[in-house]
This record gives structure tokens, sequence and C-alpha cells, in this order.
């Protein structure tokens, strides 16, 4: 690597003290509330024998993704409040972005997987335990953290390979590959169009299928009962939830090429916060098999 930059700045939510308190109190709650809620989701599919249907393979996933995910952003970000210069080496800073598209692009491939899960527990819930086997569950969920790693691989490596030679300060609070992009030494109109058709591509794709999978599931629920309607909107209500809050901002960042990074940094906190926080309230809230489950092993613990 031909960069003479050792260690990059990153920048913080607030230039104001007082607000940086408050800020890294709020975000410590939000942090402690993320990590214990998925964990607690994590331990639960795993030590109950009910919860061994695709739906809640995916959901243990899903959880521990988004442990590690909130891991990646939100201390580094949290340490930027209780100090003046929030400083990362230049290999923590890319292994920062590795993580970062690693746990965010398997989380957009498991939801993915989800909506199929859902599609055909609705509309073909006689083939079910065909279409949905142990076997193609597996292969699902291997299937999304290899290409989660793949997606990150070919992020990092083009970022990690530019010189940086000049200023260090990036104008984000965690190390993403459009405000390194602006640090470069170099021509990056390539290596910026790369990043958007990597990430914006995926994002958007993704989004459609989930996106298409509901449609097609309200469009066979048409002449059924009320209680099935019901019963299909809150299996599907939950996940619609999470996958808005998280591919919607997703999508607007990498879609396009580099611009107002400011705007970026506060859409950022849409998919890299948010989302990991709410997925135990929303999954446990709408469901009646993980409290029950939750409740046993709360018992037991005691």
């Amino acid at each position: 690597n031909s960069s003479s930059v050792k260690e990059f700045i990153l920048l913080s939510l607030s230039q104001n003290q007082g607000v940086q308190k408050i800020y890294f109190v709020v975000f410590l709650l939000l942090y402690t509330l993320t990590v214990a809620g998925n964990l607690l989701i994590v331990l639960t599919v795993m030590s109950s024998r009910h919860l061994s249907s695709p739906m809640y393979i995916f959901l243990c996933h899903l959880s521990f993704v988004d442990v590690c995910y909130s891991s990646v952003t939100a201390p580094q970000m949290m340490s930027g409040f209780l100090v003046e210069n929030n400083a990362i080496s230049f290999a923590g800073c890319m292994g920062q972005l590795f993580g970062l598209h690693f746990f965010g692009c398997t989380e957009i491939f498991i939801l993915t997987a989800m909506a199929y899960d859902r599609y055909v527990a609705i509309c073909r819930p006689l083939r079910y335990p065909a279409l949905m086997s142990p076997c193609l569950c597996g292969c699902m969920v291997g299937g999304s953290w290899a290409g989660g790693f793949l997606h990150s691989t070919l992020q990092t490596l083009p970022t990690a390979l530019l010189p940086f030679c000049g200023p260090n300060k990036v104008a984000h609070y965690f190390c993403d590959v459009h405000p390194l992009l602006h640090l470069a030494c170099a021509d990056t109109r390539a290596a910026g169009l790369a990043a958007v058709a990597n990430s914006g591509v995926i994002s958007l794709s993704c989004f459609l299928i989930v996106v298409t999978s509901y449609v097609v599931i309200l469009l066979s629920l048409r002449g059924q009962k009320p209680a099935g309607w019901r019963k299909a909107l809150s299996t599907c209500g939950s996940h619609i939830t999470v996958v808005i809050l998280f591919f919607g901002p997703c999508t607007v960042v990498y879609i396009r090429p580099s611009g107002d990074l400011s705007e970026d940094r506060s859409v950022a906190m849409f998919y890299t916060l948010i989302p990991p926080m709410l997925n135990p309230l929303i999954y446990t809230l709408q469901n009646r098999e993980v409290r029950g489950a939750m409740r046993k092993l709360c018992r037991r613990k005691v």
C-alpha cells in the first residue's frame, strides 16, 4: 500500500461537548438494548426444541448478525463522544469497512431469505416442508454469509489499495467507501462507480425481491376470511417494518454516487443502529411462540 496516512480521524455527530455527553448516554443505552435483546433471541431459539423451523433459524442468524453489525460501528462512535480526536488506525479503518459491509450484506441476504420463507409458508402451505427443506434452509443461510463475505472483500480491497497521502479527516462517524474515496490522492471515479454498482445493486435488487414477494402474498389472500388476513399480516408485518427501515436508507446512500456526506451521516443512523435495536422488539412482540419460549428460558435461568 502506497498510503502515507497511518490513521484517520472520524467525525463526531456533534461538535458541542455537552451534546456529545448526552449522545454518549443515549447511544450506550441503545447499544446495550441491541446486544441484550438480540442475544436473548439467539439463546431462546437455540435452547427451544419448538423453534426449529426455518423461520426461527433465519431469525437466530439475523439476531447474531445484528449484534456483530452494531458492534462494528457503535463502540468506536461512542468513544468519539468522550475524546477530542476520534482516531482509528489505517488497519482498524479497513477492518471496520470490511465488517460493516460483511454483516450489512449478510443481513440483506437473510432478510431476503426470510421473505421467501414467508411466501412459501403463506402461499404454498401444503408444500412448505418440501419447498423449505432443512437442506435448502442451510444453503440459504450459508449462501447469505458467503455472499456477505464476497461483497465485503470486493468493497474493501480496492479501497485499501488506494493511495492516502493528504487529509485524514473522515467526514463520517465510521469508515465507509464514499467518505474514504473523498480522501484518496487518486482518481476515484471508477472505484466510486464500482461501489455504487456493488452495494447499490445488491440493496435495490434484494429490496425489489422482498417487495414483490409481499405483493404476491397479498394478492394470494384475496377472497380469504378476515382470520386468514390477520394471521398473514401479523406474520409479515414485522418483517416488512424491518425491511423498510433497513433497505430504504441503505439504498438511498449506496445507489447514488458520493455526494453530500453530511446527509449520508444522518441517514446512516437508520440502517446501522435503529433496525438492529428494533429487531428483537418487533419479532418478540409479534410472535407468540418466541414470547413463550423466552418466558420458559427466563424461568429456567431464574
